[in-house]
């Protein structure tokens, strides 16, 4: 039966709980008396709570509590709330002002909960009982009029007007009631002499006191008074103050006096000695906190005393004589606490706003701080500040409320947290204190732009590169954090760029891969120049540029060609030589130019003759052919020679020319032909023409010299002529530009690329095979021992 129970509870438990999540709550509430008979009515839940009478059949209504006994039920036809068991408030709602019971009217369907409060009123249903049956005052034949003395306090179970408001004394002639209403306290009363007693006439007087309550009618308790009249010690003590005033430090050792109570009495002997003590412990609780010496009537510290719990204590005392009967006197101490600084401020924060972003102004507030501090007087006054170097400040709202405020520049990129300390102290002495610290976070906004290394990015890229590879990757870093250092990258065409730089690369604005969209050929672009603009993903976003040269690498990829007059389509290259040439006779001299630049234009010549024939040399690098011997009978008439030009790049490229030298009788057989080869216009520099204006100057004069010499010298003229060629100037596409003459030979390359120019000189009368190379600028020098380098650098950039 007990398990059915138990069954039955557990589901009308989760049966409030579905209906708690399913239906809709209402409340209503209503009163009832105390001690009300069964059946009575206490409601009509159906009207209040607007259900139908029919539906409330089918579904059903029923009322559950938490309480043991069911003290209420329900109509289940009419909807009607009665009491269902007694119900007595004292037992239910001991020492409460107001007495409530909660029940729960549950509907089955729909599903619906509603808490129904029924106030239990009080009804004077109890009569003020004393603790004693009989009270028995001892009193003195010689006490004065008007003494008094404390009776016995009734207690009614009942609240309000029904418990006890007064006390009344059955008819006497000697004694009256002095009843004192303390308010909220209870009513007590004290008896007082009006006339003189006289223990021969009666010496026990029986008194009945009745405490009556507030109630309609009034219930009345009663006790009997047995005033027992005492001979001889007729006189009372006497407290030398009627109020004692003293003052103790809270926290105080247990044992401290706080002050000494004194009494007299003029009787002599056992009626003069006085014992000292608590009156009235129950309700002041006096024995709780302090101690008295019953002898000496010192009062010292027995518990703790804390200011933050009583501020004062109220100590009732009594002295009483050891006379027969014992005389007794009344007195009241007041004792004030003093605080002691015993407890630190207690720092709280409310309304925190974290994170702070970087860029609020000052005086932004970021957390609300409240200071507490329990002691009072200045023991509680409390002053905060921030501990430490931070770009906040504490600004009092009201007495014990702070705001924290920014109070400075904030820079993530910086220090992107703080963590603040805050120390609150009292004034108090000592002082205490007690620290916080609080965190706060710094957001980031977009105050910083991409950042390239270096403001200028030169890119070498090496010509007839694959499409397509990537010649560079631009990089950049942004001190912000997330989007704000998200970084995108776009090209910017230059203004010295005569072709768009979208044509030529493509850059990935993700990563910064410069890719190539064409073939790069050097001869016909050796630079260009565009920006590229990288910009974050914050907002506003913020962009920075970079310059990028890219400077096309040369590459071997042109072989030499021979010049004019020997390069003419279909021309015969023949040339004749006296039989008395001397050694080193000038035959021809063979020009080349290569359409790449440093060491891939760097070219020697080579003679290629057949096996035997040692007659001819040729410059390795001035390209002139000489005779390197005198001629003999067993030499042949004619000399096919080929010609072998070679550039220094790796693979070496070449380019041969075939010459026919012919020996003739005398020099009257040969026929000097200057050969005019045409020039093509070009840009022509300011250094070009000084240079020419200088040859045409040392040719003319060289040609007064030379006529000069043919008329004084006419038996030389033959060798001399022979010695001598005519100057020639030749022009190249390219801007190489060359003066030739046979004591001195100067190569000037001007390359289109405005960067550089190379000069390279050739001093030889009459050069060896292997000319000495010399450089102008008082570089390296290479003599006829010494071979051709192929990996150093040869020409000097004259910038």
């Amino acid at each position: 039966m007990a398990d059915l129970e138990q069954w039955a509870h557990l589901w009308t438990l989760c049966f409030t709980l579905l209906c708690l999540w399913s239906g809709s709550a209402a409340q209503i509430s209503y009163s009832i008396l105390e001690e009300a008979e069964k059946g009575t009515t206490v409601g009509n839940i159906t009207k209040d709570l607007k259900l139908n009478l029919q539906q409330l059949e089918i579904t059903g209504l029923r009322i559950t509590s938490a309480r043991d006994k069911e003290y209420f039920d329900i109509n289940r036809k009419s909807g009607i709330l009665f009491v269902n068991e007694r119900i007595d408030r004292e037992e239910l709602c001991p020492n409460a002002v107001k007495c409530v019971l909660n029940v729960e009217a549950i509907v089955n369907n729909p599903h619906g909960l509603h808490r129904i409060e029924i106030v239990i009123l009080d009804i004077n249903d109890n009569v003020p009982i004393f603790m004693e049956k009989e009270y028995t005052i001892n009193m003195s034949e010689l006490s004065y009029t008007g003494e008094k003395h404390p009776l016995p306090m009734a207690h009614d179970a009942d609240e309000g007007t029904n418990s006890v408001k007064t006390y009344k004394l059955s008819p006497n002639e000697y004694f009256s009631l002095d009843v004192q209403d303390a308010g909220d306290q209870s009513v007590t009363a004290e008896l007082v002499l009006q006339k003189t007693l006289d223990r021969e006439k009666q010496s026990v007087i029986d008194l009945t006191l009745s405490a009556i309550d507030g109630a309609k009618p009034a219930k009345t308790g009663t006790v009997q008074l047995k005033i027992v009249l005492l001979d001889v010690n007729d006189n009372t003590p006497v407290f030398s103050k009627s109020l004692y005033k003293t003052q103790v430090v809270e926290n105080a050792v247990i044992g401290t006096t706080l002050l000494t109570l004194t009494a007299t009495d003029l009787d002599e002997g056992v009626n003069a000695q006085l014992v000292y003590a608590f009156a009235d412990r129950r309700r002041f609780k006096s024995d709780e906190n302090f101690a008295i010496n019953t002898n000496t009537g010192v009062i010292s510290v027995k518990g703790d005393i804390d200011y933050e719990k009583n501020q004062a204590f109220e100590l009732r005392v009594e002295v009483q004589d050891k006379g027969v009967p014992p005389r007794l006197a009344h007195g009241k101490v007041l004792v004030e606490v003093i605080d002691v600084n015993d407890n630190a401020p207690e720092i709280s924060v409310t309304s925190m706003m974290s994170p702070v972003k970087e860029d609020a102004e000052i005086g932004t507030a970021v957390a609300m701080i409240t200071i507490t501090d329990r002691d009072g007087g200045k023991n509680g006054l409390t002053d905060c500040k921030i501990v430490g170097a931070a770009p906040f400040k504490l600004n009092r709202n009201y007495k014990n409320y702070y705001s924290l405020l920014v109070d400075g520049p904030l820079d993530r990129e910086a220090v992107s947290e703080y963590n603040i300390s805050i120390v609150a102290a009292d004034e108090g002495t000592p002082s205490l204190s007690s620290a916080s610290v609080i965190q706060v976070k710094v957001a980031d906004v977009n105050d910083n732009p991409p950042r390239f290394q270096e403001p200028v990015i030169n890119i070498y890229v090496k010509e007839n590169s694959q499409i397509g590879s990537v010649i560079y990757t631009i990089t950049s870093s942004d001190l912000d954090s997330t989007d704000n250092a998200k970084v995108s990258y776009s090209l910017l065409n230059s203004g010295k760029n005569f072709i768009p730089a979208s044509s030529v690369i493509n850059i990935n604005s993700d990563t910064g891969d410069i890719v190539s969209l064409q073939t790069f050929n050097f001869e016909e672009l050796k630079s260009f120049q565009f920006k590229v603009q990288a910009t974050d993903s914050g907002v506003p976003p913020l962009s920075s540029n970079v310059t990028v040269n890219v400077f096309i690498l040369d590459e071997n990829d042109n072989s030499p060609t021979i010049l004019a007059p020997y390069s003419e389509h279909g021309s015969v290259n023949s040339e004749s030589i006296p039989y008395s040439a001397e050694a080193g006779y000038f035959v021809a001299k063979i020009r080349a130019v290569d359409a790449d630049s440093g060491y891939n234009a760097l070219l020697s010549y080579h003679l290629t003759e057949p096996k035997g024939n040692n007659l001819f040399r040729i410059g390795t690098s001035t390209g002139e052919i000489r005779t390197k011997r005198r001629m003999s009978d067993n030499d042949l008439k004619s000399h096919p020679l080929v010609v072998l030009v070679c550039d220094n790049g790796e693979p070496s490229l070449s380019a041969t020319v075939s010459i026919d030298v012919v020996v003739v009788e005398s020099t009257a057989d040969i026929q000097t032909q200057f050969r005019h080869v045409p020039i093509k216009e070009d840009s022509f520099s300011d250094l070009n023409l000084y240079l020419l204006i200088a040859i045409v100057a040392v040719s003319v004069i060289f040609l007064l010299s030379l006529i000069t010499l043919i008329a004084v010298r006419c038996h030389r003229t033959e060798s001399s002529f022979s010695r001598y060629s005519a100057p020639m100037i030749t022009t190249h596409p390219d801007g190489s530009w060359s003066y030739s003459k046979s004591t001195q030979q100067y190569d000037v390359c001007f390359s289109s690329d405005t960067l550089k120019s190379d000069v390279v000189v050739f001093p030889a009368p009459f050069p060896p095979v292997d000319a000495e190379l010399i450089s102008i600028n008082g570089g390296d020098t290479f003599t006829r021992t010494q071979t051709l380098p192929s990996t150093e650098k040869v020409f000097h950039i004259l910038n």
